[in-house]
């Protein structure tokens, strides 16, 4: 039986005393259960390259995972694809759910039709976040590619309708927004949305872009230690107005958002992260990467893969060369090529 991560300070505090090249087992798993899409996103790296071949996780490749895992209280089901194209979805979350494990996923919304709904709820699930990237159609058709706005929009607003119905708390629902210079304008509005369909958790998403970027993931777009003083009152507004209709705004790693767009100075700002010796990461096929911002801040998986898990098992993959070497280099002033950037030259 898995046990909840009832004091995150703590365990990350004694994280922060004991970074090295070894690491406690970890207590989050970040498991693409799909690397298939129904979206063209102008800031995800697979509508602009070809990162693994389309392919949902296996049922024996998850449990396999999850089985191996007896530190595990957080269970993140996304990567790069969309979770609710994958049949087995509300069966593996009943898995977790079953192990005592929190558990969560972020989705388009595009496919939260009516049963759907029905069945997520019943599942247990801890949270579902949507990130919708827009306040209004057109917005939404140039960031995410397809013109589902309206449909999303029912879609949360039915699934919060039908929680009321059953006196069900769980899923938390939250809505998403990335913070790019083309859409940070939206945000009062994207509040405002949330609110009237029910939800009441809004997040400020970071932009992840590499050095050559794609689409609207690059620097131009960037709102990071580059903000102007009509992009920060839009934020502002934003945050009176959530307060007024009791919505939460947050940022990035639950930072306040405003403070989230000033560069606050580090000599090193990547040797402040936790998640080489708290979580792992597998893609649909079993490829151990660093995070979840790996795919989206350096080219070519080979070149930051730590370990497959259709190979190795997860202690072997833990207690790796390769991931021993990767913690070593993160905290030098050579950090590896996906962590370079981070909390330098990403918005939020």
């Amino acid at each position: 039986m898995n046990v909840p991560l009832k004091n995150p300070r703590r365990y990350f505090e004694e994280v922060d005393q004991n970074r090295g090249a070894d690491a406690a087992p970890p207590v989050c798993l970040y498991l693409e259960v799909t690397n298939r899409c129904n979206l063209l996103c102008e800031t995800c790296p697979r509508t602009f390259e070809d990162l693994e071949p389309p392919a949902d996780m296996s049922w024996e490749l998850f449990t396999s995972i999850i089985d191996q895992s007896e530190n595990i209280a957080r269970v993140v089901m996304h990567g790069v694809g969309e979770p609710m194209l994958v049949k087995t979805l509300p069966e593996m979350i009943r898995y977790c759910k079953a192990r005592g494990i929190y558990t969560l996923f972020n989705t388009n919304g595009t496919l939260l039709t009516p049963r759907k709904q029905r069945e997520l709820i019943e599942t247990g699930l801890d949270e579902l976040r949507v990130s919708l990237d827009a306040a209004d159609a057109k917005t939404f058709l140039a960031v995410r590619g397809k013109d589902f706005f309206n449909r999303i929009v029912r879609n949360i607003s039915g699934f919060t309708a039908l929680q009321r119905e059953m006196g069900a708390e769980k899923p938390l629902v939250s809505m998403w927004l990335t913070g790019l210079k083309e859409t940070i304008g939206q945000l009062p509005d994207f509040v405002r949305l949330a609110a009237s369909i029910g939800v009441r958790e809004v997040h400020l998403q970071r932009l992840v872009f590499d050095e050559a970027g794609f689409g609207l993931a690059r620097a131009q777009s960037a709102l990071f230690a580059q903000a102007r003083a009509e992009e920060q009152e839009a934020v502002d507004a934003a945050q009176a107005i959530a307060t007024a209709l009791g919505v939460q705004l947050k940022a990035s790693g639950g930072t306040e958002p405003g403070l989230a767009l000033k560069n606050l100075e580090s000599e090193k700002p990547w040797s402040t992260c936790r998640r080489p010796w708290s979580l792992m990461y597998f893609t649909a096929h079993g490829r151990a990467l660093p995070c979840c911002i790996a795919p989206f801040s350096a080219r070519g998986y080979e070149n930051y893969t730590l370990g497959d898990a259709t190979q190795q098992s997860l202690r072997e993959i833990w207690n790796s060369p390769a991931y021993r070497d990767f913690r070593t280099a993160l905290l030098s002033d050579t950090p590896p090529k996906p962590c370079q950037g981070c909390g330098l030259r990403w918005s939020l």
